[in-house]
């Protein structure tokens, strides 16, 4: 009887206890998952910077890779990390110091940085980003879900994160996508 019990118990508590190890290596879960990100301007985004009645000023310019635009009159001008909102608010004060009177800028991005979505989905790869995206789109454009994934949360490292961060799909709310992450759909269990 005793041994019976060995040969049932055992390998029992053995598979009870690969699957809680295979739960706990997942990677933590995301703070503030649901949150609408606001766009950050980073290395190699286009942008579009009109300065009302300054055709001289209004061009395309393209960040570098230290993170600045080089704009005349003001010389090289941080914008990485900043928001379209910011950078603009920012240009208007330094052309209203002595360079113009009560300037207008507008600033918009032309091209995001792409973003990557690896795993159990049919097409692999680098994706245009676009403004809202969420994770759903995302699979979406790449090919959609295999039929091995895991369709109940996505992995996703931020761009210049060191690690990835756990995101549930079923929640019923979005979980938004920004420029340069990468999204990893993973295999389901059973």
């Amino acid at each position: 009887m005793r041994n019976w019990l060995k040969a049932v118990a055992l390998p029992g508590l053995v598979g009870v206890a690969l699957l809680s190890g295979c739960a706990s290596s997942l990677p933590p879960a995301a703070p503030n998952p649901y949150a609408v990100p606001t766009y950050a301007i980073a290395p190699a985004d286009q942008l579009r910077i009109t300065v009302f009645g300054e055709e001289a000023l209004s061009k395309e310019y393209i960040v570098t890779s230290a993170g600045d635009i080089s704009f005349p009159l003001l010389g090289d001008v941080p914008a990485a990390g900043k928001s379209v909102a910011e950078l603009s608010q920012m240009l208007t004060t330094e052309l209203s110091s002595g360079y113009l009177n009560d300037p207008r800028v507008n600033v918009e991005v032309l091209n995001y940085r792409p973003f990557y979505v690896l795993g159990e989905v049919s097409n692999s790869g680098e994706f245009t980003f676009k403004p809202e995206l969420t994770a759903m789109q995302a699979v979406a454009v790449a090919g959609g879900f295999t039929y091995r994934a895991d369709r109940k949360r996505v992995f996703i490292r931020r761009a210049g994160d060191d690690r990835e961060y756990t995101y549930d799909l079923d929640g019923g709310r979005p979980v938004y996508i920004q420029p340069g992450d990468t999204i990893r759909v993973g295999e389901r269990f059973f």
